[in-house]
């Protein structure tokens, strides 16, 4: 395969940059130039809303790398202020635009890459052009919301609760700002399921956030946004209602896009012109579950894909397969996130799958300052890992990423539930969290126990005796309605009290106890006996007319399962805070 003598980049952050630098690596013969329309390159954006926030003070922290030390370190020509404005395929050139002057030349390639990226969604409503409205794309976008925040506090209103307008709110929460989040849809964070993302809503309200769930933005004005159920008075607006491919460029010159103007690339990353790749959120992706083709602009797989793009022109087999979808978001004390798909993605693809719920601790409960995180896990009727999702205080990282690994090399819940995890008292317990899940979900598909879920309330069988094996004040303090409370530690004794022709749901706190009783009534001879997935610790997240009646303030008595085994212990409803 000839060697390109002269790759030009159009790009110059995250996926753009990684080509340039992976091929250097390969060649120091190659000619290499990036060209990027702003003023800076290689520049932490995801850090962007934390230096507004001010987590991170300096500026200068997100400047990873410059035009200058990319031209010492790797013998980069990288050009800023330099917008590529067409390109000519058949004659192996683009046509440049200096922004400042305007002056245009052009550049002759013989491979060329496309990280264009995607750029944010300004929807055409009156007032979007007015200077109180902010998208966060680049620095220059960085700085100005800095500016405005520093001059002093005021009122926000941030529309979109995806990752950004999430990060945003903290930020602005951060520096003492009122702020109202707008989102269309009827939570937060799309990626998780409804009653997982409830707890980041629980969350963001929690810390003096007004939400505004199932409303959208109609206008806006000097001091205000219009919306569909009201107008919100604001002195600054984040747009963060997401983003579209920037392929602008590629369609111009006759590049294959989709509908949706996302670039089609094969494994290669090359576009339907086999001198020209492209990569970042530009393009279009495979989802890794469902197999459908989608748009997931992460910078984890820009990364990867400007990396793989540099390996094929220079003749080496690297492929790109898919994209998952692994995110994580900080809310405030809480930290949310998952990988792979989700109920809603599964759903819509018409695959068959399985889910549980648990609620271990993030680390060793008798170690102090952890917390019950709440882990959700989806799986094939094989057993296969198709997606999860975790929300919680401490060690949620650790644990998407252990689900991250397991999806992307198809690994099955008994795999989750043999893993060797790393464990002392600060970080986790000796029956890690996936391993609970693990334990779970093959205890589900062998048929160890059979489970209900939150969803089912309100469908069961008229002659259902619903039990509540919690203790009598828990009992006491909140229950499901019409339930029976039997604790666990009287079942045994209090057995002829249930109907042995009469199906039983059992319920707990967190799902373990009510475990114990479903293994103990089967034992003894029930045969119609299920146990809820996660009691109702997601019950109350998953049916939001229970959110009152069980988060409720003070101590409660309950089990937890630890390194002890069942422990009698006390545990606090009132939010873990690290702060």
């Amino acid at each position: 395969m000839e060697q390109p003598r002269k790759i030009v980049v159009v790009g110059g952050v995250a996926g753009g940059m990684s080509a340039a630098a992976r091929a250097r690596r390969l060649s120091e013969a190659a000619e290499i130039v990036v060209l990027e329309r702003d003023q800076y390159v290689s520049f932490a954006n995801c850090g962007m809303p934390y230096h507004i926030g001010g987590d991170i003070p300096e500026r200068s922290s997100l400047l990873v790398q410059t035009p200058a030390s990319l031209a010492e370190n790797l013998d980069l020509d990288v050009r800023v202020g330099a917008e590529v404005v067409a390109i000519d395929p058949a004659a192996h050139t683009v046509t440049v635009r200096e922004v400042d002057g305007d002056a245009t030349y052009v550049e002759s390639y013989d491979k060329l890459v496309l990280a264009t990226g995607a750029s944010p969604i300004r929807p055409d409503l009156p007032g979007i052009d007015l200077p109180l409205v902010h998208s966060l794309r680049n620095l220059d976008d960085m700085d100005r919301i800095k500016d405005m925040v520093d001059a002093g506090s005021g009122r926000a209103v941030v529309v979109g609760g995806g990752y950004i307008g999430v990060e945003m709110t903290e930020a602005l929460r951060h520096r003492g700002w009122e702020v109202a989040l707008l989102e269309a849809a009827d939570q937060v964070l799309g990626p998780l399921d409804p009653e997982m993302a409830e707890q980041v809503q629980h969350e963001l309200q929690r810390n003096g956030v007004e939400l505004h769930l199932s409303a959208t933005a109609q206008g806006f004005t000097q001091d205000s946004v219009i919306t569909s159920d009201g107008v919100l008075p604001a002195d600054l607006v984040i747009l963060a209602i997401g983003v579209r491919p920037d392929s602008r460029l590629a369609r111009a010159a006759g590049l294959t896009t989709t509908e949706r103007g996302a670039i089609v690339v094969d494994a290669h990353q090359t576009t339907s012109d086999p001198d020209i790749y492209a990569v970042g959120d530009a393009v279009q992706v495979t989802d890794t579950v469902t197999g459908q083709p989608t748009v997931i602009p992460l910078a984890g797989p820009a990364n990867r894909q400007g990396r793989i793009a540099a390996d094929h022109m220079f003749g080496r087999p690297s492929r790109y397969t898919s994209t998952q979808g692994t995110a994580i978001v900080k809310v405030f004390d809480v930290t949310a996130g998952g990988t792979g798909a989700n109920e809603k993605q599964l759903r819509a693809a018409g695959l068959d799958y399985r889910k549980v719920y648990v609620h271990p601790n993030g680390h060793a409960s008798y170690y102090p300052g952890t917390a019950a995180m709440h882990l959700k896990l989806l799986f094939a009727p094989d057993g296969r890992v198709l997606g999860g999702q975790v929300v919680g205080y401490d060690g949620v990282d650790k644990r998407i990423d252990v689900l991250a690994v397991a999806l992307r090399a198809e690994l099955t819940v008994w795999d989750l539930a043999e893993l060797e995890l790393a464990y002392a008292p600060p970080y986790g317990s000796a029956k890690d969290p996936i391993n609970m899940a693990g334990f779970q979900a093959s205890n589900l598909l062998d048929g160890t126990v059979r489970l209900w879920y939150p969803e089912d309330w309100g469908k069961l069988p008229a002659d259902a005796i619903l039990l509540d094996v919690r203790t009598l004040e828990e009992s006491q303090t909140c229950a499901l309605p019409g339930s029976v409370n039997i604790p666990v530690q009287q079942l045994r004794q209090r057995v002829d009290e249930l109907d042995r022709g009469r199906p039983i749901y059992v319920y707990c706190r967190s799902g373990f106890r009510s475990y114990l009783a479903y293994r103990a009534l089967t034992g003894l001879g029930f045969s119609d006996v299920a146990t809820l997935s996660g009691g109702t610790m997601t019950m109350e997240h998953a049916v939001p007319w229970l959110s009152a009646s069980f988060a409720v303030p003070g101590p409660v008595v309950t089990y937890a399962e630890d390194d002890r085994g069942c422990a009698l212990r006390v545990l606090d409803d009132v939010p873990f805070t690290t702060r």
